[in-house]
């Protein structure tokens, strides 16, 4: 059984994307793997952000995990905040790491380009990213190619504080996910969906009421003619209807092309396939949101589980620099 680790920022509302494309295969893989899922709430104080703001996307973010299938009693759930060995590894792997390396990053790139100031810990984000993984003795750290660099980096700082302190931490190694759905911009089928509140009919969002699924999805760009085919060049439209389709209920892309002769039929049973896999999901989140005191309580737990391991980390570290414990 590999040991995984995962984490999502509190970022407002999660939509399908993030469903199809993560959350459901963490659901999947949590029973196969000593899993931890983290809300990194310290990751989101790189950009200005309301305090009660992160305080309610925190527990939100939490909501949203359990209710789309992460069992607490199987996977370690925890906000990273409450495990204080995070910040205190972070430090210590910032005295490891070089200000080039961490100039090089391409994140730091894109998101600091054009800001006349920047916070200091948008530049050491990866290094705290580090110490999320290396805390835990991480086996495989799925990544995409936005995270790529990161773990790259997670690497070489495990191996040179290895070779400059002794042996202290696993090196992780980075693994492909499972391919998720590719979801589209029901709006702008050519670009990701996201949270963005630039296209808000095109986003579908975790929870979303059923009658507002049904108006996106009915309202969404289709193409020129009226062939249903799969072609994502040529027919980005209905190519981004048909993978949702196939995504919610597991009928192939082609078979489900091959269904259709017009795109009001597809438009209605696309709509009526991810009502049905999202209902579900906003109704145990309306449950859970009715007891906060009970998601807390979960992660809580999980804090309290990923510190007895973390603590264990972290003197490690602490101890082979020469700190005294």
């Amino acid at each position: 059984m590999a040991t995984v680790f995962s984490g999502v920022q509190p970022s407002g509302d999660f939509h399908l994307g993030n469903y199809l494309g993560a959350f459901r295969n963490w659901v999947t893989a949590q029973h196969d793997n000593d899993a931890y899922f983290c809300v990194v709430d310290l990751h989101a104080l790189t950009l200005e952000i309301d305090p009660a703001d992160l305080r309610r996307r925190t527990l939100d973010a939490a909501v949203v995990l359990l209710a789309v299938g992460l069992d607490p009693e199987v996977v370690t759930l925890f906000v990273q905040s409450q495990v204080p060995e995070h910040s205190r590894l972070a430090w210590l792997l910032e005295c490891t790491a070089t200000m080039g390396e961490l100039g090089r990053m391409t994140q730091f790139k894109e998101k600091s380009t054009g800001s006349e100031s920047v916070r200091a810990g948008l530049f050491t984000y990866p290094v705290l990213m580090a110490a999320d993984i290396l805390l835990y003795d991480v086996d495989e750290v799925p990544v995409g190619d936005d995270q790529r660099q990161h773990l790259e980096l997670t690497r070489d700082l495990a191996i040179r504080f290895n070779n400059r302190y002794g042996e202290t931490f696993k090196v992780p190694r980075a693994t492909i996910p499972k391919v998720g759905a590719r979801v589209m911009d029901l709006q702008h089928p050519e670009a990701k969906m996201s949270k963005s509140v630039e296209s808000p009919l095109g986003t579908v969002r975790i929870l979303d009421d059923p009658d507002d699924i049904v108006r996106k999805v009915r309202r969404a760009v289709t193409d020129a003619g009226t062939t249903v085919e799969h072609d994502p060049a040529g027919k980005p439209g209905v190519s981004n209807l048909l993978e949702l389709l196939a995504a919610s209920t597991g009928v192939g892309v082609a078979e489900a092309a091959d269904r259709y002769d017009a795109y009001g039929p597809l438009k209605q049973d696309v709509a009526d396939a991810v009502v049905a896999l999202l209902s579900p999901v906003r109704e145990r989140a309306l449950e859970l949101r009715s007891d906060l005191g009970e998601v807390e309580r979960i992660l809580g737990a999980g804090a309290t589980r990923a510190h007895e391991v973390a603590q264990r980390t972290y003197a490690r570290a602490a101890t082979a620099m020469g700190l005294v414990l």
